[in-house]
C-alpha cells in the first residue's frame, strides 16, 4: 500500500462505527477494501464492471426532511461496489451482508460457547433458506442486499411489492444456476416473516456528525507521484476548482469511469467529485421546463421524465439497472457522447438544451448540436456540464423511446430511438427522430423529420420516412448487430410510432408491449 500523504482522511459509517482510513490510492474501490482491507468477504467479485451485481452494497446518506422513499432519515440506494472508488463513501454509511446478521441482535460469535445454539438470520436470508433461492451461492449476498433494500423501504412505506416490482429491482443481480422464480418467492416470502428492520437512528447521528462544509481533499501517493480527490460541497467551488484544474478527471457515478480503470488499467491523475455538490442533483420545474441537474441520478432523472411525458417508462426501467442508475448520472451520461449513450436520443427528441458551465459564465445550446464527432463535443477547457432544460410544452407531443438490446434488462443498447411528434388534424406539424447506435454520435434524422414535416400522418408518409433514413445514416456493423439490422430495425420503429399513433385505430402502448402478453406479470412501474 502506498504511503499517506493525504490532508484529510476519509471518513465514513462502517459496521456500528465510523471508520478512518488513509493512505489508499483514491481509485482503490469499495469492493477491493471491503475484501482485503476490512477482510468483510461476503460482497463478492463477479464481472468487476456493474454488470452482475455479485458485489452490490447498500450506500446510505441523510435524506432532507420529507424526502420520498426515506427510511428513518436516511436514503438507502443499492450501488456496485466494484466501480465505485472509496474516497466517494467519505461522510456516507456502507451497509454489506455482514450487517444483517448483526441487525438480528444476536451476534454467532458470542454464543460460540452453547453448541446448541441456533444461527438466527435476517428475514431475507431466511426467506432465501426457505424458499431455495441459493444454490451455488456466489450471486446470494448481492441478491440478499438488493432484496434487503427493497425489504426497508417497502416496510418503510407499509407497503410489500409485486412481483414484477421485485424482477426490477433485481434486474441488476445475475444467477447463472438457480434461477430467478425460488429468488421472486424469497422476495415475496420475507414480508411473511417476524420483521428485522434497521435502527437508523445510530446512523443518522454518526453521519451528522460527518456533516462538512467546503471541500474534501485526499491524496496518496503511488509510483513516486501524488494523486488528489476533490470533493467540493457547493457549485461555485466546483466551477472555480474546474477552472483551476481543467485536466482533472470529472467523476460523477464512476459508472463508466470505474470501468476505465477496473478493464483498461487507465491512470487518472487528479479526480474532482461532482457527487457532493446538491445543487448539481436538483431536478425541478421552472419557467416553462424541466430543469434536471448534472448530478441527478439516472434513477431520479428518469422518473422525472416519465412522470411528465408519456411512453418513457420502459426504457427508463431497460436503462442498465437499479444498482447503475442510483449511482451513475444522466448529466454524465450526455457528457461522456457514447453513441449508444440511451438518454441522448430521448433527450432530443424532447428538445432538450443542455447548459454548460465555465466559471461563472453559463451558456446553453440545443443537445443536437452538442455533438462534434465520436466522443468529442462543444466543452471548452474549464467546462463542464452542468444540466440539462427540458421544455415541458412537449408534453403536448405524442412521444415514444424504444430501447433494441439482446437481453430485455440491463443490456447495451444495439440502438435506441427517441421520437416525438405533434398532429395537426392528420397532418405532422411538429416531429423529432433521434437515433443512437447508428452513427459515430447519436442525431437525429433529419432526412427522415423532413419527409413527414407538413405531410399527412399515414402509411405512404411512413414508407417515405423509412426510405429516407437511409440517406440519414450509413450505420457500422459491430459485436451487437450488424448495419443491415440496424438500419431495418430503426425503419421498422418509425412503423411502430405511426401503429402507436395514427389518427385512426392507434394502438396502445399495451398492445405493443410484451408485458401484456406474459403471464402472471403487471406492467412494469405500477
Amino acid at each position: 500500500m502506498s504511503s499517506n500523504t493525504s490532508s484529510q482522511p476519509l471518513r465514513f459509517f462502517h459496521r456500528d462505527r465510523i471508520v478512518e482510513v488513509s493512505g489508499v490510492h483514491p481509485t482503490r474501490t469499495v469492493l477491493d477494501w471491503l475484501r482485503e482491507d476490512a477482510r468483510c468477504t461476503g460482497t463478492k467479485e463477479g464481472c468487476n464492471e456493474g454488470d452482475c451485481g455479485a458485489c452490490t452494497v447498500v450506500i446510505g446518506e441523510l435524506a432532507e426532511p420529507g424526502a420520498p422513499g426515506a427510511v428513518g432519515g436516511l436514503q438507502l440506494q443499492t450501488v456496485n461496489a466494484c466501480i465505485q472508488f472509496l474516497p466517494t463513501l467519505h461522510g456516507k454509511a456502507l451497509f454489506t451482508v455482514e450487517d444483517l446478521k448483526r441487525q438480528c441482535g444476536k451476534s454467532l460469535d458470542t454464543r460460540q460457547h452453547d453448541k446448541h445454539a441456533v444461527r438466527q438470520l435476517h428475514p431475507v436470508q431466511q426467506a432465501m433458506v426457505e424458499c431455495h433461492g441459493s444454490q451455488c451461492g456466489f450471486c446470494t449476498p448481492g441478491f440478499v442486499m438488493s432484496l434487503w433494500s427493497s425489504y426497508e423501504h417497502h416496510s418503510a412505506a407499509g407497503t410489500q411489492p409485486t412481483r414484477q416490482q421485485l424482477a426490477d429491482e433485481l434486474s441488476g443481480n445475475l444467477c447463472r444456476c438457480t434461477g430467478y422464480r425460488p429468488i421472486l418467492d424469497a422476495g415475496q416470502r420475507m414480508f411473511d416473516l417476524p420483521a428485522v428492520r434497521l435502527d437508523t437512528q445510530p446512523v443518522v447521528q454518526a453521519l451528522t456528525a460527518l456533516q462538512r462544509e467546503g471541500t474534501f481533499d485526499y491524496s496518496a501517493v503511488a509510483g513516486g507521484r501524488t494523486d488528489r480527490f476533490h470533493a467540493p460541497t457547493t457549485l461555485a467551488e466546483l466551477a472555480a476548482l474546474r477552472l483551476q484544474k481543467p485536466d482533472a478527471q470529472l467523476l460523477a457515478g464512476s459508472t463508466d469511469v470505474g470501468l476505465w480503470v477496473n478493464k483498461q488499467f487507465r491512470d487518472l491523475g487528479d479526480i474532482i467529485y461532482v457527487g457532493d455538490v446538491a445543487e448539481m442533483k436538483a431536478v425541478r420545474e421552472q419557467g416553462g421546463e424541466l430543469y434536471i441537474g448534472a448530478g441527478a441520478s439516472l434513477e431520479t432523472a428518469w422518473r422525472a421524465l416519465a412522470q411528465r411525458f408519456e411512453g418513457l417508462t420502459d426504457v427508463w426501467l431497460r436503462f442498465a439497472s437499479p444498482p447503475i442508475r442510483n449511482a451513475g448520472t444522466m448529466g454524465g451520461n450526455v457528457a461522456n457522447g457514447s453513441p449508444i449513450g440511451d438518454s441522448a436520443p430521448v433527450l432530443m427528441a424532447l428538445d432538450a438544451q443542455i447548459e454548460l458551465r465555465q466559471g461563472e459564465r453559463v451558456r446553453r445550446m440545443p443537445l443536437a448540436g452538442f455533438y462534434v464527432d465520436y466522443m468529442k463535443n462543444q466543452l471548452e477547457p474549464g467546462e463542464f456540464v452542468q444540466g440539462m432544460a427540458v421544455p415541458l410544452s412537449v408534453a403536448t407531443r405524442r412521444v415514444r423511446a424504444y430501447k433494441i438490446s439482446k437481453r430485455f434488462d440491463c443490456d447495451i443498447s444495439a440502438l435506441c430511438a427517441g421520437f416525438s411528434i405533434a398532429l395537426d388534424g392528420d397532418t405532422v406539424k411538429e416531429v423529432r427522430l433521434a437515433f443512437g447506435g447508428m452513427a459515430a454520435v447519436v442525431k437525429r434524422a433529419a432526412q427522415a423529420e423532413a419527409a413527414l414535416l407538413g405531410k399527412p400522418w399515414t402509411q405512404a408518409s411512413v414508407n417515405a420516412a423509412k426510405l429516407a433514413l437511409a440517406q440519414d445514416f450509413k450505420p457500422l456493423s459491430d459485436m451487437r448487430a450488424s448495419a443491415a439490422y440496424r438500419l431495418q430495425v430503426a425503419q421498422n420503429l418509425i412503423q411502430r410510432l405511426w401503429l402507436e399513433t395514427r389518427a385512426t385505430d392507434a394502438l396502445p402502448l399495451e398492445a405493443t408491449s410484451v408485458w401484456s402478453v406474459m403471464p402472471h406479470v403487471m406492467t412494469p412501474g405500477v
